[in-house]
Parts: structure tokens; sequence; C-alpha cells
């Protein structure tokens, strides 16, 4: 269990490094007059995915949920697979990635790295991960629930994350930024 405990701490590790990038690339997109859309669905989020990485070690603790290694062992290189491809699409969009719906008016859509295989990649990778992480110690009620509820949250993110990236790619560019704004934070 203790193993499985610093698992979960490290996602959710990776997923505080996320809120930094988030943070820096929201600061580079205001300064290019972004677009913020979809505020009301977030918060829903936030907590679904809090929820996940809270739920993983208390559904195993008070569940008594056995390691299975036959289980663990190709969910752990799902979560992996999850994690590098989560990164490889953070790496691909640069400043424009976000854990928020954010868009700069003018900028076409990214179709390099694995957005010419897909259009939200990104989304591939938490609900791979939504799946695995929980079952690396057969947390099969955490997975359920979390996919359940995951697939609502993703429905609406994708629809609103669709209608930004349409509004703003058909929208001019916007002047300039000020060269003291033009390099990421």
């Amino acid at each position: 269990m203790i193993w499985y405990a610093l698992l979960v701490a490290a996602v959710a590790a990776e997923r505080l490094a996320e809120l930094v990038v988030a943070r820096r690339n929201e600061r580079w997109s205001v300064a290019r007059h972004a677009i913020v859309a979809g505020q009301g669905h977030y918060p829903a989020m936030v907590a679904l995915h809090a929820s996940l990485l809270i739920g993983c070690p208390v559904e195993v603790w008070l569940g008594g949920r056995p390691f299975v290694p036959a289980l663990a062992w190709p969910m752990l290189a799902v979560l992996v697979g999850a994690q590098a491809l989560r990164w490889w699409c953070i790496g691909t969009l640069g400043p424009r990635w976000n854990t928020r719906v954010i868009v700069v008016p003018g900028l076409p859509l990214v179709a390099r790295g694995p957005y010419r295989l897909l259009r939200h990649p990104n989304y591939v990778a938490v609900v791979a991960e939504g799946v695995a992480l929980p079952l690396v110690h057969t947390a099969w009620v955490t997975a359920l629930v979390f996919t359940v509820l995951d697939a609502v949250v993703l429905t609406v993110r994708i629809r609103c994350e669709n209608r930004a990236l349409a509004a703003a790619t058909a929208m001019p560019t916007p002047a300039a930024a000020p060269a003291s704004a033009s390099a990421p934070a």
C-alpha cells in the first residue's frame, strides 16, 4: 500500500507541475489577447481529478483491495504511457497548452505531434490515466466512477473547446503584443 500511495503522490506532483506550466502559459496567452472560455465546468473538472487522486488510496485502504500483479503491471505501463502522451501534448502545444480553455485569436490549429493523429490527444491521456491509476491496485470502483463522471465532463469540455477554437481561428490575429510580453514568463 505504501508504494501505491507514493505512486499516487507522484501523479499528484505531476499535476502540480502541470498547473505551474498552465499558469505560465496563461500569462503568455493573456498577453496576446486570449479568450478564456468554459469557466463553468472547470471547478467540476478540478474536483473530479482531485477525487481520483484521493479515491485511489482510500478505496485500496478501506476496501482492502489486493495487489494483483497480472493487472498492476499492465496498468502501470498504461499509466506511464498516458503521462508520456500528456507531456508530448504539452511540448507540442508549447505556450498554447493549458488546463483551462484559453485560445489566442488568429492562431492556426496545431497539426503536428500527436495532434496530427487526433484532435484531442490530451483527453486520451486523461481517460487512460483515469482507468489505469486506480487499477494498478484494483481500485475498480474509483476507476468506474471516475470514468463515468469524466465522460460527462469531457463531453462538456470538448464541446466548449471546439467552439472556442473555431471562434478564435476565425478571428484575425490581434496587434502584436509589446516586446516585453513576447516570450513566455
